[in-house]
Parts: C-alpha cells; sequence; structure tokens
C-alpha cells in the first residue's frame, strides 16, 4: 500500500465542497474542548455498519489511520493540520477519494457551538466515480451525519433542530494540489 498523499488536483470528475454541520445546544464545552473530545475519541463515532477508523498513532500531525469501508475496501488518511479548534485528514493513495476533509469546532454570532465538517474532494479515478455515483454519496453523507450525532450524544448535548448537510461542485484552489497541509475552512471562535 501507497504512503503517498492522494491530492484532490490528481483525482477524477468534478471537486465536491461538502459541508455537514449542527449547533450542538447548550453545550457546556468550548470549542477547543469539544476538539480534544473529537479528537481522543475519533474512531468512536463513525457507524460501525459503514466504516471504522483505526488510529495506532492517535490523532498528531502526520499520524494515520487505517480506515475499512464496507463491505471491505481497506484505505489510509493522514493527519495533514491540526489545532485547538480542528483537525484535518488527507487521503493516501488507495482511498476512494482524492482530496481532504477537516473536522471543526467554532462559535457562530449567537456564541453557540457548531460542529462542522467540510470535505474538499473529487473521486480518485474514473471507475471509483462511477461507484461513487452508485453509493457511495449517500454512505459518505450517512457517515458524516452519524459522526455529529454520535459526538453530540458523547459530550451530552443534544442537536439544535437538524444536522445541515450541503454539497457543492467548486474550483480548484492551491490548497487543493501537492501542499496541502491545510485545513478546508478555519474553524475560530472558542
Amino acid at each position: 500500500m501507497s504512503d503517498q498523499l492522494q491530492p484532490a488536483a490528481n483525482g477524477a470528475g468534478p471537486l465536491l465542497q461538502r459541508d455537514y454541520w449542527a449547533v450542538f445546544e447548550r453545550c457546556d464545552k468550548r470549542p477547543s474542548e469539544v476538539m480534544a473530545h473529537v479528537k481522543s475519541r475519533f474512531c468512536d463515532f463513525p457507524p460501525p455498519a459503514l466504516v471504522t477508523f483505526s488510529a495506532p498513532d492517535g490523532m498528531a500531525l502526520d499520524a494515520e489511520l487505517d480506515i475499512v469501508i464496507t463491505p471491505g475496501q481497506d484505505c489510509r488518511v493522514r493527519v495533514l493540520h491540526e489545532d485547538t479548534q480542528s483537525l484535518t485528514l488527507g487521503t493516501i493513495e488507495g482511498h476512494p477519494e482524492a482530496g481532504r476533509i477537516t473536522f471543526g469546532a467554532y462559535r457562530n454570532r449567537a456564541r453557540a457551538v457548531i460542529f462542522h465538517i467540510r470535505s474538499r474532494a473529487r473521486s480518485a479515478d474514473t471507475v471509483k466515480l462511477l461507484g461513487f455515483l452508485a453509493i457511495g454519496e449517500a454512505m459518505q453523507t450517512d457517515t458524516w451525519t452519524d459522526f455529529i450525532n454520535n459526538a453530540a450524544a458523547s459530550l451530552g448535548t443534544p442537536i439544535e433542530g437538524s444536522i445541515r448537510a450541503e454539497t457543492s461542485e467548486v474550483d480548484e484552489v492551491p490548497e487543493d494540489g501537492p501542499d496541502q497541509r491545510f485545513p478546508t475552512y478555519l474553524a475560530v471562535g472558542d
């Protein structure tokens, strides 16, 4: 298995920005505390029926996570960026997508805690693009909405309203290329 990063610029098909976010209602933790909790229990939050994560080296910069996507596709991601309010992972060759994803927590204008996941990725190649169009998109949405639900439940905080999900086709920016040690958005406001 290769250890080379697979940036979005090297993938196939449209570059998609996917945002999943929720307001953590009555959250008594600061966003940095929410992220410390998420990082410490990251592998507990994805739905095991769809995907499992293993982080033998933790969630520090340059650590790699092993992933098994149902029905048994093995792949990996690497921690590209990490700060008190966010964590960004990049795909490694062999992953069905090419790109990066940021998990972060911050406050909105009303001072409520927002937990937000944003990916900027495209399919790794044309064959994987066809698979993504067939079943991958729904599985991905279920994975990240369940992740948010599970993170909120583990913190004992309800989600205000519902989890929002939005996908849009975007143009490439330099950070989608080989030097991708940047988050997909900045999580600020602790």
